[in-house]
């Protein structure tokens, strides 16, 4: 089987608050680098109640100073939302921090409502148009200088200008990113936990399509997966209601904290709502170690993933760390504590 990773959306849960989901994420990326997994990236999203991850590059430094040997990274910086300069400037600082250590995840969405994204690129030259494509573009020539002469950004440096930027890895949930991915050269993460495009059609393109780079020699395609892993298939089922409301509210725009278990079985469910659950459970491997790797081992082999990176919301922290090992414990990636890894905080 493939090796496993992390997605943290760092999720709030309902009574909390998100100064205790950001350090409930830097405790769990301990944990996880003690069971074996190979990285933990952080999500970027902005004006979401129950979200805390807003500048994903400081949790990279925050969780990269815990850990010795995880890669940790963006799932993913949000470019529209950002001056390429800044972005190379921040990651190649990180890369200096922590070498070969630090993963550069790029997505093409704001990660937020319209509104939102306006306000974030206010001060910048905002485009009606998609502008990603130039975004990508400016971020890579200003990692290689290839600007030509005459050019006012020929002189520009991103700095630290002796580090390079980290690999860089695409985001996508349809064709557009893998196609994309495959043709300059890059990682590709798929976003099956909440695409609607078929992951094998995507995953296969990438492979298919790619072309060597200097940054990269093969293809290499992490899948991101839903997952809730319980002892038992009716306890994971229980854990997984909080999924079912964030759905559900989601989809009326509702984005509030992450429900209790107790909350959400409790909720008046339309039958236009569970037939929304009952579909999105296509994308959520829910059940004991066995029943999850049953479901979860043809997928990876029928997409050929490099690896999986696991994304779970789940509402007790204590719960959320044991499915993490359930997992590792299911796809035998090895439970044993690395000897050198910090200390777990409490």
């Amino acid at each position: 089987m493939p090796p496993l990773s992390v997605l943290d959306l760092v999720p709030i849960q309902q009574g909390s608050t998100a100064g205790a989901a950001l350090r409930a994420s830097r405790v769990l990326a301990q944990h996880v680098e003690g069971l074996g997994y190979t990285r933990y990236w952080v999500a970027e999203h902005h004006n979401l109640p129950s979200v805390a991850s807003a500048a994903p590059d400081i949790m990279i430094g925050q969780i990269a100073a815990l850990t010795r040997n995880l890669r940790v990274g963006s799932g993913g910086v949000m470019l529209p939302n950002h001056a390429p300069l800044v972005v190379a400037e921040r990651f190649k600082l990180l890369e200096a921090l922590f070498p070969g250590r630090i993963d550069l995840g790029i997505g093409r969405a704001p990660g937020t409502d319209q509104i939102t994204s306006l306000a974030l690129r206010r001060r910048q030259a905002v485009h009606e148009d998609d502008d990603f494509l130039e975004r990508f573009r400016e971020l890579l020539l200003l990692e290689s200088g290839g600007y030509p002469e005459g050019h006012p950004f020929r002189s520009v440096r991103a700095m630290p200008a002796d580090v390079r930027l980290p690999p860089i890895w695409l985001l996508g949930s349809s064709d557009y990113g893998s196609q994309l991915a495959a043709t300059i050269g890059a990682g590709y993460a798929f976003a099956h936990h909440f695409a609607s495009y078929d992951a094998v059609a995507a995953m296969r393109l990438y492979r298919d399509e790619f072309r060597p780079s200097p940054r990269l020699a093969a293809p290499h395609a992490i899948l991101g997966v839903a997952v809730v892993c319980a002892e038992t298939d009716a306890e994971a089922e229980r854990l997984t209601a909080t999924v079912d409301l964030n759905l559900v509210r989601r989809s009326r725009g509702e984005f509030l904290p992450l429900a209790s278990p107790e909350e959400a079985q409790a909720y008046p469910y339309t039958e236009l709502d569970r037939e929304r659950i009952r579909a999105n459970r296509n994308r959520v491997f829910v059940g004991s170690p066995a029943t999850v790797r049953a479901r979860l081992a043809p997928l990876a082999a029928a997409t050929q993933a490099d690896e999986l990176m696991i994304t779970s919301a789940i509402y007790d922290h204590a719960a959320r760390k044991r499915s993490y090992a359930l997992i590792a414990e299911a796809f035998a990636i090895g439970a044993a504590a690395r000897p050198d890894a910090l200390p777990a905080q409490a």
